[in-house]
């Protein structure tokens, strides 16, 4: 489990096929990894498989996407040189700054509009139906491992995103552009409530059938 605070951006250093899926070596600043512990890269969660130090004292990992993870993420475009927002998984007694976030990515959209507006950059995206029915506005969303706001719902299943000066730093969405791909992860609080409602539509209506019959 994470909190969508990204704490570090790493690096591609080398992408491998191989019988374990995807293979992707990452330098990052975690010197202190240890084999088997999950981390959020770009939202999605991966396992570390290797981990150490280079030369300098700076840490490497590897992980692997398998073809289920593959297919849902945009994991298998990534290249040497590609920049990634990286959080590794939350501990018990930790500041909960965010918000819940799985590492499951539901859905890959790109983003379909870029503005300035004084001090923020507003950045819409369309969503499909079935993720847009859980967005409310002021509420959470996750955006490439990134905790953020819904600052307005949109038209066509829109929601429109603000992004502040600290994030745009501190994270890979101020390198965002046009049309570009991103994960999304709709806020699990809201899927737990939208299973619970279906599942009390759907009881009354199995019981008048049952009667009727």
């Amino acid at each position: 489990m994470f909190t969508g605070l990204v704490d570090d951006i790493g690096i591609i250093q080398q992408v491998t096929e191989s019988q374990t899926g995807r293979e992707l070596l990452i330098a990052c600043r975690y010197t202190d990894l240890v084999l088997g512990e999950s981390i959020a890269v770009n939202g999605a969660c991966l396992t570390v498989r290797t981990c150490g130090t280079d030369a300098v004292g700076r840490g490497w990992f590897t992980t692997a996407a398998i073809v289920t993870t593959l297919d849902r993420t945009t994991i298998g475009a990534w290249q040497n040189g590609r920049r990634l927002n990286l959080e590794r998984a939350l501990r018990v007694g930790d500041r909960l700054g965010g918000h819940l976030v799985l590492g499951h990515v539901d859905t890959v959209v790109r983003v379909r509009h870029i503005a300035k507006r004084d001090d923020a950059w507003l950045i819409d995206l369309a969503l499909p139906a079935n993720i847009s029915a859980l967005m409310v506005a002021h509420g959470s969303i996750t955006v490439d491992g990134v905790s953020l706001t819904v600052n307005a719902l949109l038209d066509e299943n829109g929601v429109q995103l603000s992004l502040i000066e600290y994030t745009l730093r501190h994270t890979t969405l101020g390198e965002l552009v046009l049309g570009e791909a991103v994960h999304v992860e709709a806020d699990v609080l809201a899927k737990h409530v939208e299973r619970l409602l279906q599942s009390q539509l759907v009881a009354p209506r199995v019981v008048a059938l049952t009667q009727a019959v």
